[in-house]
């Protein structure tokens, strides 16, 4: 399996993850669940869409934006725009 197909499934089980989450939403929603218990399940889906929004982010900037792009950025550059990223969405 090459690199693209591992990052692609792992993407596809973090989406299914967040599926799990979202039905857990609407399970509580629909039995009336205290608000705490509501809020700390949508945390959870934020904190998966952010994961997930991480994990899509660096993919484009290792692959897009390094080696062999068009638009190609020094890899020490890359590697500090990973960080800023991931430090945004926490």
């Amino acid at each position: 399996m090459s690199q693209h197909e591992r990052e692609k499934v792992k993407l596809l089980q973090r989406v299914r993850k967040m599926r799990g989450q979202l039905d857990a939403v609407e399970r509580a929603i629909l039995a009336d669940q205290d608000c705490g218990d509501q809020l700390m399940l949508l945390a959870a889906v934020r904190g998966g869409a952010n994961g997930l929004m991480g994990e899509v982010l660096e993919d484009h900037i290792r692959f897009h934006l390094t080696d062999g792009a068009k638009e190609h950025i020094a890899p020490e550059l890359a590697e500090d725009l990973i960080d800023l990223v991931r430090a945004y969405l926490k």
